[in-house]
């Protein structure tokens, strides 16, 4: 091998790693964000926050998601947005009063179709934890159950149907709502991987530039 070609795969082997890397991470996203989903503005720990659950469609079978049930760490007080086409149930402790858990029921020919997803809101005060785990029920019109209530596995892995969850910060002197819809989103990873391999064939093809220049 040439003394040139010898800088040439010196220079474009980081290069192609980086851009390896870049897809692979971008291919891998798809997977958690097709699970049922749980955020929240600046949750903090005690305080009442504004939880949004995103629901995507996952049937192979062409069935819309009918409904959602989300337990809730026994909560004081609860209150759910108004969504069309949707109606809300709150489950109340008898003796307690505290809200168990939530539940929203599609209107006869709604739901949520295939490839869509839907977000679900409700206002709650947040325990005083770390985290918060919202075990999670979805059912097809199909009559198929998909329960998202598994703790995360030893090691960091993620099971095959995660509980959703968040993670609480410190705690606030003042306790308010957060009205406003999540920042996250769901990425588009297929633009993601394409900006990555763009920037990286447009890096090699630079350093091949800067090779043949100086040889």
């Amino acid at each position: 091998m040439s003394s040139q070609h010898q800088r040439i795969v010196r220079v474009l082997t980081p290069v192609v790693a980086a851009a390896a890397l870049y897809v692979g991470s971008a291919a891998a996203c798809p997977a958690a964000w097709a699970h049922v989903h749980a955020s929240a503005d600046n949750p903090v720990r005690g305080a009442r926050a504004t939880v949004t659950f995103q629901v995507p469609n996952e049937s192979d079978k062409g069935a819309a998601t009918t409904a959602l049930t989300v337990t809730l760490p026994n909560v004081a007080s609860a209150s759910t947005e108004a969504m069309p086409g949707w109606t809300a149930r709150l489950d109340r402790d008898a003796a307690s009063g505290s809200v168990r858990s939530v539940t929203w029921t599609a209107a006869p020919n709604a739901g949520i179709g295939v490839d869509q997803f839907a977000l679900f809101r409700i206002a709650v005060q947040l325990p005083d934890a770390e985290t918060v785990s919202f075990p999670a029920a979805q059912t097809y019109s199909d009559g198929t159950v998909v329960n998202w209530d598994q703790p995360p596995q030893p090691g960091g892995g993620e099971p095959e149907h995660p509980a959703p969850m968040l993670t609480l910060g410190g705690r606030s002197p003042a306790s308010h709502v957060h009205g406003a819809p999540p920042r996250s989103e769901s990425p588009d990873t297929t633009a993601r991987a394409l900006a990555g391999v763009a920037l990286a064939v447009a890096a090699a093809g630079l350093a091949l530039a800067l090779v043949r220049r100086r040889s």
